[in-house]
């Protein structure tokens, strides 16, 4: 798609709501900004674990084609990339299905946890801001988020009333490493009480650019084509508002890293059988040699040579949100928030042009909280949510059965202040069932409880302390796998005997929040008592045969960024984080472990330009699991450069945004294809975006 296309294709759309354009909240003064994920809606200087937020112009600037890729870089939050089309939020090195995305708290239903190479949907050229909870904090959210939650905010529901009546914003964006085009545009307008809201983005980016050292000049198949558009509209009142949204995606890109080579392989009890291989010559071939001969220019119609070999997705997801917040709902609430997502996820996956696979979800979600006003010195939120999947795979890689899950929970949460000293504990019970085409059926009822203080001393510093026991059932993929997934190149094999999955965590987290210093430093231990993963008991060549198991494992880490304004003008960062995952009887590593990391950023703003720029180092992995190869480090380099135009009543900004300046060759620990797909390499991204 070229970028006239795209301009045809988005001149009458429209995207979030003006303000989340808005002027850059500063995204080191925590005390600044109200987390709407906690459930008492707290500042994140006021939470019991660390609570990320990133918005604004950082945002606007940062903001990637995934998710994974967008958070990347944020103190304790990786990604697993697959190629330019997928990656998800790794967080202290978890992943799906431990780590939840949320849409304004509600579920986001597609097919993202069940493999690294399905993206999440959602869209980050659409967000107006993302939270990411870290520890006990993720409680509420249930089993799914024992490991962290992602929280995305959009416009796509009008909460207030546009001044003046309307409202309207766009934006371009050009990027070399992959010639992405991309085009966004958005207004909001009312009559009364009544708000209407449209959105819409359009993006094509070819395979992108790597050093020519990886062997190749791209990555074969790391193209995305994504269109997003979004209508919504609602009721907005003095003390709270209704409304409805209905939201589709459509999206095409390509999978990196696939290989036929090894369709006829199959399991021999814990061995593999790869019948015919030795013929085909692999050996070294499955390096980085993928061949020199071709040119990958991405013209997206899969019919040069070269691409009409790359199998690739083709997803459309159809959502319809339903939310509402009002206060004093009734006598002795404060407060009722209600959330509801209805999903119609399809994804297909085509080889040559014909479809091998299709994966589809079709899936709702129902939350409601009720914030009680003070009694007896309590304050609190209790809750009921319940969600249901109808989950299919259809075609040659049909390694999952079609199941349904079904899962309820309740949830209570209460603080108590004693002096400086902020108590506060919640409990979460769940009842989940699967059920599955082969007759067969798993039920688990996970409990979770936590308990946390924290010690404010009025001068901007505290001190809080958490302390939790999660639980988390074993998801239909951990229970019935069976078959080929060549995405990832592993014959999978699930376990129906799994049980409950138990955490047992402490979080101490420090800050400041006043003065021209401040942070935020989290040190955590996490405890598993039969930690579900997937075990690799064999491998031929670049496939493996993976079982789902359970050991006992533990992960101990810190994550913290440490700042200083030295001027108005003038601010300075450190930031780092490490994990360290093992087993704790059998002894070694889990698999996929990012490494840890260690950087600085600065920012300077002076006469209408604000620069900012960055370096850290990612260190070399080699605490590897079975079968795992180690991963070098690297250092990368950013920069940003952006100078800001009014004109009376709208206004305009231009940014430069440069990533992997030095051009490292990048490989991140963490994919399923890390030596198939490094990272992006340099690239630079102009962009114009104004508000009117």
């Amino acid at each position: 798609m070229k970028y006239g296309l795209l301009l045809a294709s988005v001149a009458g759309a429209c995207i979030a709501a003006p303000h989340a354009f808005a002027q850059s909240t500063n995204a080191h003064r925590a005390d600044d900004i109200v987390v709407t994920a906690t459930a008492l809606q707290q500042r994140a200087d006021e939470t019991v674990t660390p609570v990320l937020t990133l918005g604004g112009e950082e945002l606007v600037h940062r903001r990637q084609a995934t998710l994974g890729e967008t958070l990347a870089g944020q103190p304790g939050v990786n990604f697993d990339n697959f190629g330019g089309g997928a990656s998800r939020p790794v967080i202290r090195g978890q992943t799906a299905p431990r780590v939840q995305v949320l849409s304004d708290g509600s579920q986001i239903q597609d097919a993202s946890q069940v493999s690294p190479d399905h993206a999440v949907v959602a869209e980050p050229l659409l967000m107006r801001g993302i939270e990411v909870l870290r520890g006990p904090a993720t409680l509420l959210y249930g089993g799914g988020a024992i490991g962290g939650a992602v929280n995305v905010l959009d416009s796509k529901i009008p909460t207030v009333l546009p001044e003046g009546g309307i409202e309207a914003v766009a934006e371009g964006r050009l990027g070399t490493a992959d010639n992405e085009q991309a085009l966004v545009g958005g207004l909001t307008g009312a009559i009364g009480n009544f708000a209407v809201h449209v959105e819409g983005i359009a993006r094509s980016s070819d395979d992108y650019r790597v050093p020519s050292r990886f062997g190749d000049r791209h990555v074969d198949g790391s193209y995305n084509d994504t269109s997003t558009w979004s209508v919504g509209g609602a009721y907005v009142g003095e003390r709270g508002y209704l409304g409805i949204a209905y939201t589709r995606q459509n999206s095409e890109y390509g999978l990196p890293g696939h290989s036929h080579d090894y369709e006829d392989c199959h399991p021999h009890g814990t061995s593999l059988h790869c019948g015919g291989h030795d013929d085909h010559g692999h050996g070294e071939e499955h390096g980085h040699g993928h061949g020199e001969e071709h040119d990958h220019d991405h013209d997206h119609d899969h019919g040069e040579e070269g691409h009409d070999e790359v199998p690739y997705v083709r997803l459309r997801s159809e959502r319809i949100d339903i939310r509402s917040d009002y206060e004093d709902p009734l006598p002795g609430f404060e407060r009722v928030r209600f959330r509801a997502g209805l999903t119609k996820y399809r994804h297909e996956e085509l080889e040559h042009d014909e479809v091998a696979t299709t994966f589809r979800n079709k899936a709702h979600d129902v939350r409601l909280e009720l914030t009680h006003k003070p009694l007896g010195g309590l304050r609190g939120t209790f809750g009921v949510q319940y969600a249901h999947s109808d989950f299919s795979a259809v075609g040659t890689e049909a390694y999952l059965p079609e199941s349904e899950t079904t899962n309820t929970g309740v949830f209570l949460l209460e603080t108590f202040q004693l002096g400086p000293v902020r108590l506060e504990g919640a409990v979460r019970q769940e009842w989940q069932t699967i059920e599955t085409t082969l007759n067969r059926r798993a039920e688990h009822n996970p409990f979770s409880i936590s308990g946390a203080a924290i010690w404010d001393s009025g001068t901007g510093y505290s001190v809080a302390l958490s302390l939790a026991r999660s639980q988390r059932a074993p998801t239909a993929q951990e229970l019935f796998a069976r078959g080929v997934h060549l995405a990832t190149n592993t014959y999978e094999l699930g376990d129906a005997t799994l049980g409950k999955e138990t955490s047992h965590s402490i979080d101490v987290t420090l800050r400041k929040s006043l003065g021209n210093t401040h942070f935020t430093l989290g040190a955590y231990h996490q405890d598993f008592d039969g930690y579900i993963y997937a075990q690799t008991l064999d491998r031929f060549e670049d496939f493996r045969l993976i079982g789902y198991t359970a050991h006992d494992a533990t992960f101990t880490g810190v994550d913290g960024e440490i700042h200083h304004q030295f001027s108005p003008a003038l601010g300075v960062s450190v930031l780092g984080d490490y994990v360290r995952a093992k087993f704790k009887d059998a002894g070694g590593n889990l698999p996929r472990i990012p490494a840890g990391r260690l950087g600085a950023r600065g920012d300077v703003a002076v006469a209408g330009f604000t620069v900012n720029a960055e370096y850290f180092r990612v260190f070399e992995q080699d605490r590897t699991a079975s079968y795992e190869t180690r991963t070098p480090g690297y250092d990368m380099v950013n920069a940003t450069v952006s100078y800001k135009l009014d004109f009376g009543g709208s206004s305009a900004e231009l940014y430069l945004r440069g990533t992997n300046l030095t051009n490292a060759l990048a490989f991140n620990h963490a994919s399923f294809i890390k030596d198939a797909s490094p990272l992006r390499g340099r690239n630079v991204v102009f962009g114009l975006r104004t508000m009117f």
